[in-house]
């Protein structure tokens, strides 16, 4: 599956290719900058068209604007103008900075470029006007941005209107330019999505806004944490010559982040996909206990919903045997509800431990609707055998907000956390107030920093939803799961579709998942079920889905 790299780790393996001797920088600089044009053709074929063949006709040429920043993507932008001039657009290069402060590429292409054509300074140039141009190219500072850009939030913005407001067309007589950012939109952290703040205002200035953005080699974490799909609105990745075992030689494969993402976004390739259809599948020779048997504690009378939403999860994704662990007080209530869930009677930790006593329960789910009291004398109960899994959600990780470490000392390498922002600050304050606290210069902290930490704090699988969500072992091994893109599923933002995802990652751990898999493989469906069912989705749909969600799988 792809993996998702830092700009710090995106620069590191070109420097390495460089010293190795196998490609220069202005190589790479080159294939870069020709890179952007193929996929602006690819996006825009209609921006490929030939000219007229006299080139006399005002209508058939086609007009760009560069705007190149004082780094290597402006060197990338100074490639970009000199192959469209080379294809017979007109083209107007704007500079942010000083040409005698470019770095040594950048240079180059920068009096490569001057010999077909002009310089202008991007502060003296009034864009208030119009660009007048089909295809706008923000090269102006790409990842390697650690500060926000006050003083060129008017172009931002005016950038950001022509985006949401407008639809690309070529030839309009004001310009209704396509807009696309070399790397990642200017202005937005490539390490976490953000866009800087100004000062320590807190300020907001916005960033460049893109119909597409180009990235080379692989997507950095930026294009799919926080903000960032929002800014880039379309990412496409080029190929510029770099090996995978020249990165692999880079970087400590524990350091790289995979990125979750379906098979069906076009450009962003993944086999997450098919590896489920082998283990989701069930031979002949197997019986229900062959599946494991899933625990899934509920709360008292009229709090059973949730709990009965995770349950029905877990039992839809194949655990053999799902039975719901209620209190007296809520018996009948469940029992009118159920048919293939089984009932068993648990009333306090003492019951608890009762239950468990029949070891094929390997699998266990605690915190949708059960209550923080109930939560609170039933937790050390479950999570006494650190061979049994256990996913603690929603009341389950607020019962300890008061003194976390507690918590943090009950539990085991087979647990899953799997809080939602408001309670992972419960149960991380420290983090979550880094985690949003504004960063002004160098790299945001980010989610991916944030979940690293807490799964390392926690001894355990870690999974901050989120449309970004993100998943960490305490060992450092992280992924990502971007609801993002083609790929977004706004319906999800319905009560009870945490507490489904809860019983998928329990399912799937009493079928004999690893917790980090199982909370990869869970989050993956969870998606895919929202996008099958689409717009007035509930959460009682959701497991409802996943039978034609594995069918199309297999």
């Amino acid at each position: 599956m792809p993996e998702l790299l830092t700009a710090a780790q995106m620069c590191a393996i070109e420097q390495a290719a460089i010293k190795s001797g196998t490609v220069t920088g202005l190589e790479l600089m080159e294939r870069a900058g020709s890179g952007v044009v193929e996929a602006i053709f690819e996006e825009w074929p209609e921006l490929a068209q030939p000219f007229s063949a006299d080139n006399t006709s005002t209508q058939s040429v086609k007009h760009a604007v560069i705007l190149c920043g004082p780094g290597n993507n402006g060197g990338d932008g100074f490639v970009v103008a000199r192959r469209l001039q080379e294809l017979g657009w007109r083209v107007k290069v704007f500079l942010y900075g000083d040409a005698e402060s470019l770095p040594t590429d950048a240079r180059v292409n920068y009096d490569r470029w001057l010999e077909l054509g002009p310089v202008q300074m991007l502060d003296a140039y009034d864009y208030q006007g119009g660009w007048g141009c089909d295809l706008l190219v923000d090269a102006l500072f790409g990842t390697g941005l650690k500060r926000a850009l006050p003083e060129l939030g008017e172009l931002f913005w005016n950038m950001e209107e022509m985006v949401n407001c407008f639809p690309v067309e070529p030839g309009h007589d004001i310009g209704r330019p396509a807009i696309v950012s070399i790397d990642i939109p200017s202005g937005v952290c490539s390490d976490s999505g953000c866009v800087f703040p100004y000062q320590d205002s807190g300020h907001w200035f916005p960033a460049a806004t893109a119909h597409l953005t180009v990235t080379f080699h692989s997507l950095k974490l930026g294009h799919v944490l926080n903000d960032g799909p929002e800014f880039c609105h379309r990412v496409m990745i080029k190929d510029i010559g770099l090996s995978r075992s020249t990165e692999i030689g880079t970087l400590s494969r524990s350091a790289l982040i995979e990125l979750h993402i379906d098979r069906k976004l076009g450009r962003h390739v993944c086999a997450q996909a098919e590896p489920l259809v082998m283990y989701l599948s069930k031979d002949n020779d197997e019986h229900k206990f062959s599946h494991g048997h899933a625990l899934v504690l509920t709360g008292g009378a009229g709090k059973t919903g949730a709990g009965r939403l995770a349950a029905r999860g877990a039992l839809r994704i194949g655990a053999g045997l799902v039975t719901l662990g209620v209190p007296p007080c809520a018996q009948i209530e469940v029992a009118c509800q159920i048919t293939s869930l089984m009932l068993t009677r648990v009333e306090r930790a003492e019951g608890l431990a009762k239950t468990l006593e029949d070891a094929r329960i390997n699998a266990l789910c605690l915190g949708p609707g059960l209550g923080q009291d109930r939560a609170r004398d039933l937790l050390p109960v479950a999570l006494r055998d650190p061979k049994r899994a256990v996913v603690l959600d929603a009341d389950a990780l607020s019962a300890f907000a008061d003194q976390p470490e507690a918590l943090f000392a009950m539990l085991h390498e087979n647990c899953v956390l799997t809080p939602h922002g408001g309670e992972f600050a419960r149960l991380f304050p420290d983090l979550a107030e880094k985690l949003n606290s504004s960063t002004t210069r160098g790299s945001a902290y980010s989610k991916v920093d944030a979940t690293r930490d807490a799964a390392k704090r926690a001894g355990c699988i870690v999974l901050f939803k989120g449309p970004d969500t993100v998943i960490a072992a305490p060992d450092g091994a992280c992924s990502i799961h971007a609801a993002a893109y083609n790929r977004a599923a706004p319906w999800l933002a319905t009560a009870g579709a945490g507490d489904v995802l809860a019983g998928f990652i329990t399912g799937l751990l009493a079928r004999g998942f690893a917790p980090m898999h199982a909370a990869e493989a869970a989050a993956w469906l969870h998606v895919e079920c929202a996008r099958q069912f689409g717009p007035g989705l509930i959460a009682e749909d959701l497991p409802e889905q996943l039978p034609k969600v594995l069918a199309d799988l297999s």
